[in-house]
């Protein structure tokens, strides 16, 4: 199975999320604050981080930044700032995931196997098919995971790019949020989870003039929709 790093400066919940994790078949390392964290994802190379934010020594979000200096592993936010603000800071700095505190350990761990799974854990696949979406100046490589608009890249968030590529597959199609979370993150939808419009919005961003492709869908979802 996978290594974890749980990354908190409340020992019981590290405690609590060993408890599952190994329950569930994983390794566990353990660090305290960020120094410790930055040090043990370079010295350990986890498969996977579960990153509390407010933390002594350096908080959450500035160490999943030096982290990314020099890895790509899969970083899970858990934390006790759920404001809309803290989530979109985190995704900026390259989450997968954003739990908010109190949390189910057996939630967080379903979300954990999604990344793993969605992040190829296990032998590699062969190489796609080349797959390139061209919609006036927007232009999608979802096999080169390359997004440009105007002919300028845009650098989009991993979630960014899974849900926009799930959504131009889908072009013209109403998407339920349930049916958005389960596919795109791939766990059971939750109901109050606000990661899906958080991702919607940073999307929207990203995509510039090509923002408004992305309707919302009161009530239901989003749709890209070519006919805005």
């Amino acid at each position: 199975m996978a290594h974890l790093l749980i990354v908190d400066d409340e020992a019981p919940i590290r405690t609590l999320i060993r408890k599952y994790a190994e329950f569930g078949g994983h390794t566990v390392s353990e660090a305290e604050d960020g120094m410790a964290a930055v040090r043990c994802a370079r010295d350990l190379t986890p498969d996977l981080v579960i990153m509390d934010i407010m933390m002594p020594e350096l908080d959450g979000f500035s160490a999943v930044r030096e982290i990314r200096k020099f890895s790509r592993v899969p970083v899970l936010f858990l934390s006790a700032r759920g404001e809309e603000y803290d989530r979109i800071n985190g995704f900026e700095c390259g989450a997968d995931d954003y739990v908010v505190k109190p949390f189910s350990p057996k939630e967080l761990l379903l979300r954990v196997e999604a990344i793993l799974k969605r992040c190829g854990e296990g032998a590699p696949a062969p190489a796609p098919a080349k797959e390139v979406y061209t919609f006036g100046g927007l232009t999608v490589d979802m096999t080169a995971r390359i997004v440009t608009v105007d002919g300028a890249p845009r650098d989009l968030s991993p979630k960014e790019y899974d849900l926009l590529f799930y959504m131009i597959r889908h072009k013209n199609v109403a998407l339920t949020r349930e049916r958005l979370i389960t596919e795109v993150w791939g766990y059971d939808f939750f109901g109050v989870d606000r990661t899906l419009d958080t991702h919607v919005k940073l999307l929207r961003k990203s995509l510039g003039a090509y923002s408004a492709h992305i309707v919302t869908l009161r009530g239901v979802g989003y749709r890209f929709d070519e006919t805005v």
